[in-house]
C-alpha cells in the first residue's frame, strides 16, 4: 500500500492531506497562529474549584477557562506539584528528576479540594482542543511523545504498545528501555520502535528528558499563563505518527516548510529524506494531486461509494448518524440478503474512512441495511473492526442490534473537520437571478481590454473554472486567440478547480493579482 502526504501552505493556514493508494483518508487544517493544540504543556493557575463536579477550572490563556477533572490529575500529581514549587522558589534551578524524591500517589477516589486551591500554579497538558462553546480539556498526567517512545515524568513503569504483536520483540524492547531509562521516568514503547537499535532509542529518550527539564529553566520569572512545552505542529505530528516504510512521497509547496519537513525527516528517519519533494507548479498543489476533487466528493451530506450505493451523514453536537442506502442497485428478490451484505461490507470501508477524514468523535450510530442472517451481521461486525484498525483515535465498536444499528464511540480531541462543499452562485449571489450567460464572454473580453489598455500589458494570466477554461480555449480559432490578436496581449489560461463556476481573476507577469 502506497502512502503519500501532500502539504499545502498559505500564510494563514497549513493543510495536510494523507493519501493511501491515492485515496484521501486524513485531512488536517492548522492555522499558522493556532494555540492550545493537543500535547501543549502550560503553566496555568487554578481559577475555580467545583466540588460537585470533582473538577477545577484552570486559566491557560484561552477565552474560557479550561476543564481539569480529579481523575485527570494523575497518580503522581503531588510529585509534580512539589517539583513545580521547587522550580518556582529556586527560579528554575531544580535538581534533575532522577535525583528527585517522589511524593506518595494521590487517592484514586479523593476530592479535588483536597489537592487543589484557588490561585494555585499548576502544570497541565492539553488533551482536547476547544470545541464549540467549551474551553480546552486538561490533564496533569504529563507525557512527551517521540517517534518511538512516549516519556512519562514521575513514573517508573515501562509498557509496550498493544499493536506490537511479536512477544519476543515486546520482551526485548521492554528490557532494553528498563536498562537505559533514568529513575523517575516512565516510558511507553510505540509500535514504530519495532526492530530499532538501542543507540537510536537511547538518543530519543535523552532528547525527551532534556526537553522536559529545559522547560523548568524558564521559570526564572513566573508569569501566568505560560506555554512551557510546545507539541509539534500537526504536520510534524502526522509525520511522527504515520511515517513508515510504505511512504512513497511527501510533497510541499513552500520552500521554508519543505526545508523544515526535510530536516525533521532526516532526524527521525534519514533513509526517507529523499521522498520529500518541493512542488513548484503553477496549478494549486491540491488540484495537482487530485485532493481538491476528493474533498468536494467526500465532505457533503451525501457520499457515494459503490455501484450507486451511498451514505447520508448527519451531525449534532455529540452524536453523528450515518444511514446506508443501496441506491439504484437492482437484484432479484432471492439475492436480497447477499445484496445487503455486499453493500454493508463496502459501506464499512467507506465509513471507517469518513470517521478518520472528518475526525468525527463522540457517539456514531450507523443504520445499515437490514440483514436476517446472524452470521452476516457478525461478518459485518468483524469487517468494521478490521477496517478501524488503522484508526489511531481510541474507539469502541458494538455489535449490530436487532434493528440493524451499530454504535461506535470514538475519541474526540479536536473540532470535527467540517467543509462546505456546496457553493453560492457567484453570478446571482444566492438571489436565483443572473445576468444573461450569453454575455459572460463579452464581459471577460471587455475587462481584458480595459486592463491591457490601462496597464499597458503584453502578458496576462486569467484564472478560471476548468469548464470556462475549456470554453475559452476550444477550437483552432478560440476565444483566447481572438482576444490575443485583438488586444495584442498574450493571454495564459489557468484552470482552478476550487473556483466557483463563473469566478475569475487576472494576474500580471509577476503572478500578482490585478484588482478589477
Amino acid at each position: 500500500m502506497s502512502q503519500d502526504l501532500v502539504i499545502s501552505y498559505s500564510p494563514f493556514e497549513i493543510n495536510s492531506a494523507f493519501l493511501e493508494n491515492k485515496r484521501l483518508v486524513e485531512l488536517k487544517k492548522e492555522k499558522t497562529n493556532l494555540k492550545f493544540s493537543v500535547g501543549d504543556i502550560y503553566l496555568g493557575k487554578v481559577k475555580k474549584i467545583m466540588p460537585g463536579l470533582n473538577a477545577a477550572f484552570v486559566d491557560v490563556g484561552y477565552g474560557k477557562d479550561a476543564f481539569l477533572h480529579y481523575l485527570d490529575l494523575g497518580p503522581q500529581f503531588l510529585s509534580l506539584k512539589k517539583y513545580l514549587d521547587t522550580a518556582i522558589s529556586r527560579k528554575g534551578k531544580v535538581p534533575s528528576l532522577n535525583r528527585f524524591r517522589n511524593e506518595k500517589d494521590i487517592d484514586k477516589y479523593g476530592k479535588i479540594n483536597d489537592v487543589l486551591k484557588v490561585d494555585q500554579p499548576i502544570i497541565v497538558q492539553i488533551t482536547k482542543e476547544p470545541i464549540s462553546t467549551k474551553g480546552p480539556r486538561l490533564s496533569s498526567e504529563i507525557s512527551l511523545a517521540g517517534r518511538n517512545i512516549v516519556l512519562m515524568p514521575f513514573s517508573d513503569k515501562v509498557s509496550v504498545s498493544q499493536k506490537l504483536e511479536l512477544p519476543e520483540e515486546k520482551t526485548r524492547l521492554k528490557m532494553l528501555l528498563q536498562s537505559i531509562k533514568p529513575r523517575n521516568y516512565g516510558v511507553i514503547i510505540r509500535t514504530a520502535a519495532q526492530g530499532k537499535k538501542v543507540a537510536l532509542l537511547d538518543s530519543e529518550l535523552r532528547d525527551l528528558v532534556v526537553k522536559w527539564e529545559k522547560a523548568f529553566f524558564q521559570l526564572i520569572e513566573v508569569s501566568f499563563p505560560k506555554l512551557m512545552i510546545v507539541e509539534l505542529n500537526r504536520t510534524a505530528a502526522l509525520l511522527r505518527d504515520n511515517l513508515n516504510v510504505n511512504f512513497s512521497s511527501i510533497n510541499v509547496n513552500d520552500y521554508s516548510l519543505y526545508r523544515e519537513v526535510k530536516e525533521y525527516i532526516k532526524t527521525i528517519a534519514p533513509e526517507k529524506e529523499k521522498i520529500v519533494k518541493l512542488y513548484i507548479g503553477k496549478t494549486p498543489i491540491f488540484d495537482q494531486f487530485g485532493v481538491t476533487k476528493q474533498i468536494k466528493a467526500l465532505f457533503g451530506k451525501t457520499v457515494n461509494f459503490k455501484n450507486g450505493a451511498y451514505l447520508i451523514i448527519e451531525h449534532t453536537e455529540a452524536l453523528h448518524v450515518i444511514d446506508v442506502n443501496s441506491g439504484n442497485r437492482s437484484k432479484s428478490g432471492n439475492d436480497q440478503e447477499a445484496n445487503a451484505l455486499e453493500v454493508n461490507m463496502a459501506a464499512a470501508n467507506e465509513i471507517s474512512r469518513q470517521l478518520r477524514l472528518r475526525d468525527m468523535g463522540g457517539i456514531i450510530v450507523i443504520d445499515f441495511i437490514d440483514m436476517l442472517s446472524a452470521g452476516n451481521r457478525n461478518k459485518l461486525f468483524e469487517k468494521m473492526k478490521e477496517e478501524m484498525k488503522g484508526d489511531r483515535a481510541k474507539h469502541n465498536i458494538l455489535p449490530l442490534t436487532r434493528f440493524g444499528l451499530m454504535q461506535i464511540t470514538r475519541q474526540r480531541v479536536r473540532p470535527e473537520m467540517n467543509i462546505t462543499t456546496t457553493e453560492k452562485c457567484p453570478a446571482c449571489q444566492g438571489s436565483g437571478k443572473i445576468t444573461p450567460a450569453l454575455l459572460f464572454a463579452e464581459k471577460l473580453e471587455e475587462e481584458i481590454g480595459n486592463i491591457v489598455k490601462d496597464l499597458k500589458l503584453s502578458k496576462l494570466t486569467l484564472k478560471v473554472h476548468p469548464i470556462i477554461a475549456a470554453y475559452i480555449t476550444k477550437g483552432i480559432w478560440s476565444l483566447r486567440l481572438k482576444w490575443r490578436v485583438k488586444h495584442k496581449c498574450k493571454i495564459k489560461i489557468r484552470k482552478i478547480q476550487t473556483y466557483n463556476f463563473l469566478e475569475y481573476h487576472f494576474l500580471d507577469k509577476f503572478g500578482d493579482e490585478i484588482t478589477k
